[in-house]
């Protein structure tokens, strides 16, 4: 089965994250990694009841993370354990990511 995670800028900045030969990451792992990111970046909730749903979470951690961090090899780990995470916390093997869009298909 196909295993990825892409998360666009738009074109021609989409970055794919081919998770093949990569260890998954447990469920309860990826949620907590995912917690930590958005406390780190400061993320806010976008909900107005201040509910935060995984896939905002994502949405939030990867624009408050900003495109350099998932175009520049130098960030290449955080990337990879984004799409580790965001792939492990909604239980799904293609993940995609729309940033501008503040969309998250599966």
């Amino acid at each position: 089965m196909r295993s990825q995670v892409i998360v666009s800028w738009g074109q021609p900045s989409t970055y794919h994250f081919d998770l093949e030969e990569v260890q998954p990451m447990p469920h309860d792992l990826a949620r907590q990694w995912l917690d930590d990111q958005f406390t780190f970046l400061g993320c806010d909730p976008i909900r107005p009841t201040g509910k935060v749903l995984t896939a905002d979470k994502i949405l939030c951690v990867a624009q408050a993370a900003g495109e350099v961090r998932f175009r520049e090899t130098a960030h290449r780990p955080w990337a990879m354990a984004f799409a580790r995470a965001a792939s492990a916390a909604l239980a799904k093997p293609v993940v995609s990511v729309d940033v501008p869009g503040q969309a998250l298909s599966y």
